[in-house]
């Protein structure tokens, strides 16, 4: 549905009734794998946060100041860094994903099914291979990073503010409420 022109898809029930299970859920087993991509991403974005702070913290032992969060510059690249690391690391099956996409979008044009083989992942992954050898399993990676690190270093900066706001705002809660309920104790 999302590889057909635009008002030319199968709707989700037709879909169901002129195929088989397997292949209404051919994209499945990508997509799942795919899911790891923000789990590596989060990961190593609060791996290289530790590292920093933990090194800034023995920087600044002197000072009696602890930095309790990144800056919005530190933020915004270990974000981008992170997002990299995941990218590079799942792109190749974001690469079989899009073959098994365009496979299932070609044979719609031509109408001449195409071989099963090619709209597993071992297949794509094979298919890949033969034409494309090592190196096509990384083709296209610059526009998926130029696509993507982006937004997602823009979301963790973010986040870092978001939180560090939210953590202040809750202590001062906190204070408001014990001051309120200690000068209610004493009325």
């Amino acid at each position: 549905m999302q590889t057909s022109e635009f008002g030319k898809s199968k709707g989700l029930w037709k879909t169901f009734s002129e195929f088989t299970w397997r292949e209404a859920f051919d994209g499945l087993g990508i997509s799942l794998l795919l899911t790891i991509n923000p789990s590596i991403q989060y990961t190593v974005f609060d791996q290289l946060k530790q590292r920093l702070l933990k090194e800034k913290q023995s920087r600044s032992r002197g000072t009696g100041s602890s930095p309790e969060s990144l800056s919005a510059f530190s933020a915004f690249v270990l974000g981008a860094v992170s997002k990299c690391v995941a990218t590079c690391t799942t792109y190749p099956a974001i690469r079989c994903k899009v073959t098994i996409q365009a496979a299932e979008s070609d044979e719609d044009e031509t109408k001449e099914p195409r071989p099963k083989a090619e709209k597993t992942i071992t297949g794509a992954m094979y298919a890949i291979w033969r034409r494309e050898g090592l190196l096509g399993f990384f083709k296209g990676l610059q526009a998926q990073i130029l696509k993507t690190v982006l937004s997602s270093a823009l979301l963790l900066m973010v986040k870092e503010k978001i939180t560090k706001s939210t953590w202040v705002l809750m202590l001062a809660l906190q204070r408001y409420i014990l001051v309120n309920s200690v000068k209610l104790k004493n009325a």
